[in-house]
């Protein structure tokens, strides 16, 4: 099964061997690719008792638990890598999550809708109506997704927190990447991932 090209590039930034935590993991799809591919121990933490039923049944390993409740049961540096796939804007406190990422994690990887797509401006500033486009389908009283930012906003969390952006890929919707994009980010960009690190920890 092909696996889907935002978490292919997750892929590439994992060493092999490595010791990965999968917060929000869904189906285990992507912990599966790398215990397959990576020959990573991986372990997932999820909520949704039927992802649940769906990694256990893939060999998956899985703890059912509520990320606002926080990684308090997870030493210190205990992964080698923390991931987030579209999991950041659906907590409560994402500033907490992320130092707790990088508590847990020598390094994190995190992606996330960017509000601050040309779409999503558009409908917001001559619709006066919430965004509902393909990365944010969801209308304002169902979604999911608590704290959306933008991608300027995720790199100034990173600076205020003393957070090392190592790596960054921002996409189109269908996860291409393309010149203007790279040009204009924040504009044009649909989909973002990032790969950090706490400032003075030994990257690789």
């Amino acid at each position: 099964m092909a696996l889907r090209p935002d978490l292919a590039i997750i892929k590439e930034w994992i060493t092999p061997g490595a010791r990965v935590l999968d917060l929000g993991c869904g189906d285990g799809a992507l912990l599966r690719m790398l215990r397959d591919e990576r020959q990573a121990e991986g372990y997932g933490l999820e909520i949704d008792p039927e992802n649940i039923v769906r990694c256990l049944q893939a060999g998956i390993n899985v703890i059912q638990l509520d990320l606002d409740a926080g990684l308090d049961d997870f030493h210190d540096q205990a992964f080698d890598y923390v991931i987030m796939t579209q999991t950041l804007q659906a907590v409560h406190y994402p500033d907490r999550l992320l130092q707790e990422v990088l508590r847990v994690g020598r390094q994190g990887i995190v992606t996330f809708p960017n509000f601050g797509y040309w779409k999503n401006r558009l409908q917001l500033g001559f619709g006066g109506r919430m965004p509902v486009s393909r990365a944010l389908p969801a209308q304002w009283y169902d979604t999911r997704n608590i704290h959306l930012c933008t991608i300027k906003d995720f790199q100034r969390l990173c600076r205020e927190r003393h957070i090392s952006i190592l790596e960054k890929v921002v996409l189109d919707y269908a996860h291409r990447a393309s010149a203007p994009i790279t040009v204009l980010p924040n504009l044009l960009g649909e989909i973002a991932i990032y790969r950090c690190q706490r400032r003075g920890n030994q990257g690789d």
